[in-house]
């Protein structure tokens, strides 16, 4: 097992590009990473460069990395390897709380049992599509007015608290600096009531995915979203960002929204998140 360098690192994300869509998560990472964002994250792979596993998880080193929780991402060509990376080889620790984010689903049986082996309560959290838009002539965009168009903004940190309060998994501190970084570092969209308040966002994730979209419930209707979508994937897609995200399978609405908006989906392909000792 070998923790990457720099070098490495960039090397790696253009062996992901490869492997897309179904790469997307560690890629995103890794873009992230190779442009100078912020991390708690270490990424160590099997073996170098004929990598055939690659994982992102917290670095211990740093004293930041459990304040942005123990979650772990991996891209896997092959799953004996990576068995014997979580297994044998301890590629992550399993003696405190442990996610696993937006993994292969296929790999859930495999999970499964290495948390068995590991004597680690554990249980499926998430189903979810991976969504993404390969080429951005396949975005729908919507008839934007002027004054709609005169109050699209960003967020700033003034902000955290009202996006954290309407965050699913956020509400707490920890959610707090997590969305504290993201406005901090990474791409947002918004926008303004009449008194430059946000009534309705979009975040990047650190991992480059398009995320926490809410529109507050009295300015519900107006097409917001879809604005906000249109105008996000365009301002990341020009600065070189991967355009995707990861929805809920419960999440019908959003689900029609984002591929009504020309997001598309290997149907083969399902992510997961997964927990260990909760």
């Amino acid at each position: 097992m070998k923790t990457l360098n720099r070098e490495e690192l960039q090397i790696a994300e253009g062996v992901l590009r490869k492997h897309l869509p179904k790469s997307y998560k560690v890629y995103g990472f890794l873009y992230g990473i190779n442009r100078d964002k912020p991390t708690t994250l270490e990424v160590v792979v099997d073996k170098w460069p004929d990598f055939r596993v690659i994982i992102c998880k917290p670095d211990l080193k740093n004293k930041r990395a459990l304040d942005f929780g123990k979650k772990v991402s991996c891209y896997c060509m092959d799953v004996d390897v990576l068995k014997k990376m979580l297994t044998e080889e301890n590629a992550v620790d399993w003696s405190t709380l442990l996610v696993f984010g937006g993994f292969d689903f296929s790999y859930i049986s495999l999970l499964q049992e290495v948390a068995s082996i590991k004597n680690v309560n554990h249980r499926l959290s998430i189903m979810v599509h991976l969504l993404y838009l390969p080429d951005l002539s396949l975005l729908s965009m919507p008839v934007v007015d002027s004054e709609t168009e005169s109050k699209i903004s960003s967020l700033n940190l003034s902000h955290v608290d009202i996006v954290n309060k309407t965050w699913k998994f956020g509400g707490d501190v920890k959610g707090c600096r997590i969305i504290e970084n993201l406005i901090t570092n990474f791409p947002t969209c918004c926008i303004m009531d009449d008194q430059h308040q946000p009534v309705s966002w979009i975040l990047l994730y650190d991992y480059c995915a398009l995320g926490m979209l809410y529109t507050m419930p009295e300015h519900r209707g107006k097409g917001y979203a879809k604005v906000l979508i249109s105008v996000m994937s365009k301002k990341i897609h020009t600065e070189g960002y991967p355009v995707y995200c990861f929805i809920e399978e419960e999440n019908e609405v959003s689900y029609k929204l984002f591929t009504k908006m020309g997001f598309i989906e290997d149907p083969s392909y399902r992510a997961a998140w997964f927990n260990c000792n909760f």
